[in-house]
């Protein structure tokens, strides 16, 4: 009978020291956008679903999650990311003690809360991020190497190889987990080359879009180097050239238009000209023809012939005249 007893305790408190973890989870933040697939450690991720310390928070290849912790701190994970909350430990004063993730690989958004600043620590595999009060974007690629890209207040960033500080608005450090790391230096697209993937740091470029106050934040002149926007630069090429080909034969067709007008004042004029040309030639050719041209070619000398044969030739009429009429007078005078 008390060996009844005693399994029946033992397997009560194997129940209960298999539910206490379930138990003891603390919620910490909540998910306030998501996307596509996100899935933490009960399954997938909706909005308003609250997420625990040390849970794990996965994104699919087009996943974005955008979470809220219980001090304000913002959290934005983005496509293909792992990330864990390690540590949390939080206070009656709204405020953690301390506030711990552990970023496995992905692109990430940070803006602290309402905690101090010594309180956040974020660890990446190539070194660690101290928090100053501040939001940035960091990426963690497969092999470890880690970027790190200040949007406001400042940061360091820690690892074998020493420490970078970053001071100003869109510095960045890139280091490896072999503790080799670059200067802190202002961002530019060339950093994506770098890194070896375009999609890197996809809320600077605009690749993924935030929701909200942190969607805000970014710019660092990284827009131009999205993938997305490179492809819609491409349509604009391919037709513009279509109206510029179009064009000259607009300007060409509308010369051709207005060449048959112009042969058209000659054409109405042609009747204005003819007519002088036809009538001052014949004048002259009746009254000047006949009084210039002479036998000894002398001008004017055919005109006065002409008269003067004229006035012979009215004589001899009145010569005959008066022959007939002395004849028919004489006639009468017979009778």
């Amino acid at each position: 009978m008390w060996g009844w007893r005693a399994v029946s305790v033992a397997m009560l408190c194997i129940a209960l020291n298999g539910a206490w973890p379930a138990l003891a989870a603390e919620p910490v933040g909540q998910a306030v956008v998501i996307k596509t697939q996100v899935t933490g450690q009960s399954g997938p991720i909706e909005v308003d679903t609250r997420v625990h310390r040390n849970e794990r928070i996965n994104t699919s290849q087009s996943g974005l999650g955008q979470f809220v912790f219980r001090d304000g701190t913002k959290l934005a994970v983005g496509w293909g990311s792992s990330v864990v909350i390690d540590k949390y430990v939080f206070d009656d004063s709204q405020s953690v003690k301390k506030l711990t993730i552990r970023a496995a690989k992905g692109t990430f958004r940070w803006v602290s809360g309402n905690s101090n600043s010594s309180a956040y620590q974020i660890l990446t595999p190539a070194g660690t991020i101290g928090v100053r009060g501040t939001a940035f974007d960091f990426y963690v690629g497969p092999d470890g190497t880690t970027a790190v890209v200040l949007l406001n207040g400042a940061a360091s960033f820690c690892g074998p190889g020493g420490c970078r500080q970053l001071q100003q608005r869109c510095d960045c450090v890139v280091a490896k987990p072999n503790g080799d790391m670059s200067a802190a230096r202002r961002v530019d697209p060339s950093i994506l080359a770098t890194l070896g993937n375009q999609r890197a740091l996809p809320f600077l470029s605009g690749n993924q879009r935030l929701a909200g106050g942190i969607g805000m934040l970014g710019g660092c002149n990284m827009a131009s180097a999205a993938p997305e926007r490179k492809d819609r630069m491409r349509p604009p090429p391919a037709v513009a050239p279509a109206p510029q080909r179009q064009d000259p034969p607009q300007r060409q067709a509308e010369p051709q238009k207005e060449r048959p007008n112009k042969p058209d004042k000659p054409h109405h004029d042609r009747p204005h000209h003819a007519k002088p040309h036809h009538d001052k030639p014949d004048r002259p050719d009746k009254h000047d023809g006949h009084g210039r041209h002479d036998d000894d070619g002398k001008p004017g000398n055919h005109g006065l012939d002409h008269r003067g044969h004229e006035r012979h030739h009215d004589r001899d009429r009145d010569h005959d005249n008066d022959r007939n009429r002395d004849r028919g007078h004489n006639f009468n005078r017979g009778r």
